[in-house]
C-alpha cells in the first residue's frame, strides 16, 4: 500500500494489497480490495466495501451500506446518500442517533462507473457495466450496460462497444 501525507486510516479498515491511497483521506470500518486507488479528499465509511481494481475519484463520499463491486469507477465529488428520511433531530426534539434512523444499501455492479458529480439515492443499484452520466442524479436501479443521464437520471441508451466477457473466477 502507498499513502499520501495527512491520511486517516482507523485500526478497523481492512486494505487490500497494492491499493494507492492519496493524501487527506478518511477511511474507517471498511473494505477496499486490491489494486484500488483512492483519491485525495476522500471518506469511506464504516460497512463501507470497495472491490479490487478499482479508482474512487476525488472528493467521493462512501457511506456506510455502499457496496463497490470489482473494476468500477467513481467519479470526482460522486455522493452516495444511505437515509431515505435524513433529520438532525428525532420527532421530540432530540437530536439523532445511529439507533434513530435505517441505513439504506446501495450496490454498485461490476465494472460500472458512476461520472463526476453524481449522486446516488439510497436503495439503488448500478448495473454490471452501466455508465452514470456527470451530475446524474439516480433515483432509481440502473440496469446492466446502460447509460443514463439528467436529473433525475433517465435511460439514454445502452452502451454501444461494451467490452469483452470477463473470464469466471
Amino acid at each position: 500500500m502507498s499513502q499520501g501525507d495527512f491520511v486517516r486510516i482507523a485500526p478497523d479498515v481492512t486494505l487490500g494489497k497494492d491499493v494507492v491511497i492519496h493524501a487527506f483521506v478518511n477511511l474507517y470500518g471498511c473494505t477496499i480490495g486490491d489494486e484500488t486507488k483512492i483519491g485525495t479528499f476522500v471518506e469511506i465509511q464504516k460497512n463501507a466495501f470497495v472491490g479490487c481494481r478499482c479508482k474512487i475519484s476525488s472528493h467521493a463520499f462512501i457511506c456506510e451500506g455502499v457496496t463497490i463491486e470489482d473494476e468500477c469507477f467513481i467519479g470526482h465529488g460522486v455522493m452516495f446518500l444511505n437515509d431515505r428520511y435524513p433529520r438532525a433531530t428525532t420527532e421530540d426534539g432530540g437530536l439523532k442517533t445511529a439507533d434513530d434512523w435505517e441505513v439504506v444499501p446501495i450496490r454498485v455492479c461490476h465494472g460500472a462507473s458512476i461520472g463526476s458529480g453524481a449522486v446516488v439515492l439510497p436503495g439503488v443499484t448500478v448495473g454490471e457495466r452501466a455508465m452514470v452520466g456527470a451530475g446524474a442524479v439516480v433515483t432509481h436501479d440502473v440496469e446492466p450496460g446502460a447509460v443514463i443521464t439528467g436529473v433525475p437520471g433517465q435511460f439514454t441508451r445502452y452502451m454501444t462497444n461494451p467490452p469483452p466477457e470477463r473470464p469466471e473466477p
